[in-house]
């Protein structure tokens, strides 16, 4: 399999993660959404990233759909998801917060440093802020004293809690210090030490 997309891009990382910790082989090709548009091109009509190209030449894209077919895929003791219930419910709830946060995170981003300063939109920049900040405060309220976002052991929602919190540091979201974080920088400490996500680091576009 071939996983296209650059780290940088939380979308990109989370999936390597999942795919390390779940034991599927892969190669990488580093491309950026951005910059690497023609060479993407030929892969996804979207021109974003993840891109996961399986080894009969089926194309797939989109984190959320790819994460799906490598769960389906991946080393069955390596329960990230579970298979039916509440806890399932919860698990996939917590993974929509993450989720809609890093979609605010990128979009600020992008208004902050693509964007001309004397087109930036202040009330709609605040938002994302807003909306991003709202995230991260309710994953760390979940996750409290308790070593799991839910369970008794890692699941997809811990991957991208703690994707989600590097990507805000990575980018120095505004306003991130006015939530107090204990719980989130804790966890974060302790799942990149795991080599899935040792090896699947963020690496800002200007190292």
């Amino acid at each position: 399999m071939l996983l296209i997309g650059r780290d940088l891009s939380p979308f990109v990382r989370r999936t390597a993660i999942v795919m390390a910790t779940v034991n599927v082989p892969f190669e990488r090709q580093v491309l950026a959404a951005i910059e690497d548009g023609a060479q993407l091109a030929p892969h996804t009509p979207l021109g974003r990233v993840p891109v996961l190209i399986l080894e009969d030449g089926e194309t797939l894209i989109d984190s959320a759909a790819i994460i799906d077919h490598i769960l389906e895929v991946g080393d069955p003791t390596q329960a990230l998801l579970p298979a039916t219930g509440y806890d399932r419910r919860r698990v996939l709830y917590l993974c929509a917060i993450a989720t809609g946060a890093m979609e605010k995170g990128v979009a600020s981003s992008y208004e902050r440093f693509r964007r001309p300063r004397e087109l930036i939109h202040g009330p709609w920049l605040d938002r994302l802020f807003d909306q991003a900040r709202g995230g991260l405060a309710a994953l760390e309220a979940a996750l409290g004293e308790r070593d799991w976002l839910h369970g008794d052991a890692m699941t997809l929602a811990d991957i991208y809690a703690v994707v989600l919190y590097d990507f805000m540091q990575i980018i120095d979201l505004p306003r991130l210090a006015e939530t107090a974080h204990v719980a989130l920088p804790a966890l974060s400490a302790r799942l990149n030490a795991l080599p899935a996500f040792q090896d699947h680091r963020f690496i800002p576009a200007s190292a």
